[in-house]
């Protein structure tokens, strides 16, 4: 038996709920069928390409010991590539405390308005974008399940804002940390919205593409949900913040809309 030759460069990043995996992939000449992807010694996946997702990892950090096996046309299997130990992350709903949310992280939007497929109404409902109160507003009434964007006809080709208020008894001693999590998006249209903590542009929330599913289906969590739900965590500096009122804008200038898990800002303990 000839075995095909090892993959090398095998490196992790580490995300929420996710691994991120590439390697260097083996010669063209090989007729490579298949690199298969192992854990802490079990199969994970397989994927042709010298790049793999490992997904719902959880939102506590973990190591993992990975290696992948080249599989070449005719089913000989090369020797396993070197180990690559890698964590995902430990998001801040776990680690932090929480200061201001809208929605459970757990999955599903199915607490907000509009859900489960009712962007239709969105025009209507939200003409002049969401605006709300943290303690005061519901998300049943005042939160809509998408945020849309201007390349959304049924929400009127235009920019689309969402405001979130609320109120800090005092400037916070150390910087705070936002947790924006989806359930899903447009599978290529998802691109981006720029982010303002009380008038200051902070900077732009890059979504990731997803399945294009959540606008009639609110939860991802179910076996064998086709929703692609991803989770964007990020630092915001104290000195955003004030004593009283506060307020938080998302406006999504451009692609198309994503679908709320939740949104909130956590304080570190």
């Amino acid at each position: 038996m000839n075995r095909p030759p090892a993959i090398t460069g095998l490196r992790g990043t580490g995300g929420i709920g996710t691994v991120t995996l590439d390697w260097k992939p083996v010669s063209w000449a090989v007729v490579v069928d298949h690199y298969a992807v192992y854990a802490d010694g079990a199969l994970i996946g397989k994927t042709v390409y010298p790049h793999f997702v490992h997904r719902g990892l959880g939102f506590t950090g973990v190591t993992r010991s990975y290696r992948v096996v080249t599989v070449d046309a005719a089913g000989n299997r090369s020797a396993q590539s070197g180990s690559a130990a890698v964590a995902n992350l430990t998001s801040v709903t776990v680690s932090g405390t929480p200061v201001a949310t809208v929605g459970a992280f757990d999955g599903k939007g199915s607490e907000f308005a509009l859900s489960p497929k009712g962007y239709a109404s969105y025009p209507t409902r939200f003409p002049s974008g969401v605006d709300y109160t943290f303690g005061t507003s519901t998300p049943a009434a005042d939160w809509s399940y998408l945020l849309p964007g201007p390349a959304d006809k049924w929400a009127g080709s235009k920019n689309h804002r969402a405001t979130f208020r609320f109120d800090l008894p005092a400037v916070p001693g150390q910087d705070l940390d936002l947790a924006l999590w989806l359930i899903d998006s447009h599978a290529s249209l998802a691109a981006s919205a720029l982010l303002t903590i009380n008038g200051t542009e902070v900077g732009r929330l890059t979504f990731a593409n997803g399945a294009t599913k959540g606008s009639t289906i609110a939860d991802s969590t179910y076996p064998g949900s086709p929703l692609k739900p991803s989770y964007l965590e990020r630092p915001l500096s104290k000195d955003l913040f004030r004593a009283g009122a506060n307020v938080l804008e998302l406006f999504k200038d451009v692609g198309s809309w994503v679908a709320y898990d939740a949104l909130g800002l956590f304080a570190r303990k």
